[in-house]
Order: C-alpha cells, then sequence, then structure tokens
C-alpha cells in the first residue's frame, strides 16, 4: 500500500444521506432492483472476470460491500463460498436478516470493521459509484485483503448513453429519484487510476443486457421494457463493448 497517498484524507461521501436512503428499504423485498436471472447472471459474470486473475476456491471468505439486503451475498454463497455482508445502513440490514441466514456487519467501506488481511474476496455490490472519492476505499480494499486476494466491482457506465442520460448530474435528464445524492456513473479509467495508485494490479470488462424490473422515475416507468430491450440488443455487438451500461473491475493485491 502506498502509504503516502493517505495523508490528509477524509471521506467526502454524504453518510447521512446514503443511511437515510437506504434505511427506507426495511420491507421484506429490500432493495433489489434486478431479475431472478440477471442477478444470477451478474454475478456469474463478475466471477468469470475474477477468476481470470486468481482460482476461486469453495469456502474461501468472500466480503460482500455495500450488500444492501444481502441480493448478491446470498448468491455468493450459494456458490460455496462462506460469505460476509457489510452495509452502511442498520436497517437494510435487519431486511436482509429477516429473510435468509447470513452474516451481516454494519460497517463503513471507508473505515472497514476488518482485520488485515482477512479476507480472500470482495465484491463491491453497485457501490463503487456512491463514493465521491474512492481513495479511502481502496486503501482499506488493500488492507483487509490477504496477499494475493481480489476484488471485483460493478456499477454503471459513463460512457452508456442511457446511464448518463438518467443518472449522471451533468445530463439534462438527470432525475434524483431513487438515487442518492452521492451517486454518479463512473468510467474505467477513473477506477483503475485509484486502484493502480494503491498496489492493485487491474482488469476491466462490460456488461449489458441486465433486466431492471423496478424504476423510481413514475414518468420513465413505461418505458423500462423498452430500455431493457434496446440495452440487450444495442451494445451485444461487439464494437459497442466499452458502452455496454456496467464496468466490472477486478484488481489483485500483489503476493
Amino acid at each position: 500500500m502506498k502509504a503516502e497517498y493517505m495523508v490528509g484524507l477524509k471521506s467526502l461521501q454524504d453518510k447521512k444521506a446514503e443511511i437515510d436512503f437506504f434505511d427506507s428499504f426495511t420491507g421484506p423485498q429490500g432493495y433489489d432492483v434486478f431479475d431472478e436471472e440477471s442477478k444470477n447472471r451478474l454475478v456469474s459474470e463478475c466471477l468469470k472476470v475474477l477468476s481470470s486473475v486468481k482460482s476461486l476456491e469453495s469456502g474461501a471468505l468472500f466480503a460482500d460491500m455495500g450488500c444492501g439486503s444481502g441480493v448478491f451475498t446470498y448468491i455468493l454463497k450459494q456458490k460455496g463460498f462462506r460469505v460476509l455482508g457489510i452495509d452502511l445502513s442498520h436497517k437494510i440490514l435487519e431486511s436482509g436478516m429477516q429473510k435468509c441466514d447470513l452474516n451481516f456487519i454494519n460497517g463503513d467501506v471507508e473505515f472497514l470493521p476488518l482485520q488485515t488481511s482477512s479476507v480472500d474476496f470482495i465484491m463491491f455490490s453497485g457501490m463503487l459509484h456512491h463514493l465521491p472519492d474512492k481513495d479511502l476505499c481502496a486503501s482499506e480494499a488493500f488492507r483487509v485483503l490477504k496477499p494475493g486476494g481480489a476484488f471485483v466491482a460493478f456499477d454503471p457506465n459513463k460512457q452508456n448513453p442511457f446511464m448518463w442520460l438518467y443518472r449522471d448530474i451533468s445530463s439534462p435528464l438527470h432525475s434524483q429519484k431513487g438515487v442518492t445524492k452521492n451517486e454518479c456513473p463512473i468510467s474505467a479509467l477513473e477506477v483503475e487510476e485509484v486502484f493502480c495508485k494503491y498496489g492493485f494490479r487491474m482488469k476491466i470488462d462490460y456488461l449489458s443486457g441486465l433486466h431492471y424490473k423496478a424504476i423510481a422515475s413514475s414518468l420513465l416507468r413505461p418505458l423500462l421494457p423498452l430500455y431493457n430491450f434496446l440495452d440487450a440488443v444495442i451494445f451485444s455487438f461487439k464494437f459497442m463493448r466499452k458502452r455496454r451500461s456496467f464496468i466490472i473491475t477486478v484488481g489483485q493485491k500483489p503476493t
């Protein structure tokens, strides 16, 4: 870890905004935006990219950061991993506890309540784009991963026109409905630069064709089936790869 980068760093994330937003998902449904097929495909694609840098052994400890109600934590457990879900919102973790038997910790990815070199793998479940600055997260991931350990993250791609139009603050069609004030789609370069700085060896991939089952904006909700169709078709072409809706980033800590 490059300790010199840590001097003077402090979190730029509005923690209260994150907690207040996700505390609202306290029912049995929790926070769950994709259909079943898409959730399983997303995890499978993440593990596929991750396995290209490190073999995935059954029983390895997988920490799901920003786990919410444990949607992806549960899928990881089904695949044979030991799992630990971590989220800033205590209430959304309680929602997850109502549905399945998982280990959860109420914690902050920028100040992890985990011992150094204690985790085999990390999944950042759609949460890096919730961090205005990713340095603290990168340094903490490097600290808690075992030597040779690796993380995988998935986040909305700023280079995808739909993600930019609806979710980027610079877009004229940007909507604050269903998002927190911290959120913004990110670029692969942005993630790569930050995590490389802390010693990770990085690999990038892209994914589209995930079907949303819900959207917060009542104005755009009727267009959701059309979006799901267009996203699956347009970005299936190889030349559109870097414009796909999600970035999958993998980083490995040196042995």
